[in-house]
């Protein structure tokens, strides 16, 4: 996603580059299936990214998820959640997260914004974040938001089977880039 914006002190203060780890960044989600019986809980595995955070304070960034990589620990469903009905992950490979705004809000707060595109459909983004580590070396912004799949043409529902919103929760940690 993106390093916090800071005041011109502190230990993540720009001007700086950041590299996303995905050894210690996750993205998960989880949904409401089966008429609202069972909750399907995924992971997506393929991820990269950068941030930067300018003189200024200001930050952006960008987090890339490969669709494919979508596990639910259940080879038939993932094979179904990864087609057309889906995220299409053969036409749309990618799923992006491009943040242009972060506001701090006090030490640990991030009010983030931007754009998330998923299935090849690109709506606005705006979560709020906890960054759960800060160092000159790392920092670490998890963040938790609710999506209607629908915004993004997923639509299939068969028999009314899926309902509600998925909640996806991002865990993302950057390394100063040297």
């Amino acid at each position: 996603m993106t390093t916090p914006s800071t005041a011109a002190a502190g230990p993540v203060a720009g001007p700086a580059s950041w590299q996303l780890d995905p050894a210690g960044s996750t993205v998960t989600f989880l949904h409401k299936s089966v008429w609202g019986l069972v909750t399907v809980r995924g992971t997506f595995t393929g991820l990269s990214g950068t941030g930067t955070i300018a003189a200024d304070g200001s930050a952006s960034g960008r987090l890339i998820i490969d669709a494919a990589t979508l596990d639910t620990k259940h080879a038939a469903r993932d094979k179904h959640l990864r087609s057309a009905d889906f995220f299409d992950a053969e036409a749309h490979p990618q799923i992006t997260v491009d943040i242009t705004s972060v506001a701090r809000g006090g030490a640990v707060r991030a009010e983030l914004s931007g754009t998330l595109t998923a299935a090849g459909i690109s709506r606005p983004l705006r979560l709020t974040g906890a960054v759960t580590e800060e160092s000159e070396q790392h920092v670490t912004i998890a963040a938790t938001g609710e999506f209607d799949r629908a915004d993004f043409g997923m639509t299939w529902n068969r028999l009314g089977m899926v309902r509600g919103k998925a909640t996806v929760t991002v865990v993302a940690r950057f390394a100063r880039e040297r």
